[in-house]
């Protein structure tokens, strides 16, 4: 009896621990997929130094406040959001041209988002929105 008891609490406890080690962790985190009308968008000037310096000037005037210069979310306007504006620096790597694309054009007031970003279709052409995101590229880490 002692024996079968002991076998038990064995195997409770290593199962436990098995599945304490298979289990830890926060879950990744995945960004939602842009809709139909954005889904599987490339960005035509993708590398071209030209777009990305007319990028740059865009980014200037329109994204640095709260992005701030590098991209790094620590403009001069962030202080005052919640949430905090995303860290492009990393998110340049990370995220598809058509994701940068959809979340430019349509800004943040959205769920899962709901920040401040405003949204720059209607503002911003096709073209002028394609060459933010060749900016967005230079800032990768």
């Amino acid at each position: 009896m002692k024996r079968t008891f002991f076998l038990l609490i064995t195997v409770l406890v290593l199962s436990t621990v098995i599945l304490a080690a298979c289990g830890g962790g926060a879950p990744a985190e995945t960004e939602p997929e842009p809709p139909a009308e954005y889904a599987g968008k490339t960005n035509p000037f993708a590398n071209q130094a030209d777009a990305a310096t007319a990028g740059g000037v865009l980014y200037a005037e329109r994204c640095a406040s709260c992005h701030g210069a590098a991209g790094a979310g620590d403009g001069p306007a962030a202080a005052a959001l919640d949430p905090k504006p995303a860290d492009l620096a990393v998110a340049a790597g990370d995220l598809a041209d058509d994701f940068l694309f959809w979340r430019i054009m349509e800004g943040g007031a959205m769920e899962p988002f709901n920040s401040s970003m405003p949204a720059q279709k209607g503002i911003l052409t096709d073209d002028q929105v394609w060459q933010l995101v060749t900016f967005i590229r230079t800032l990768a880490k």
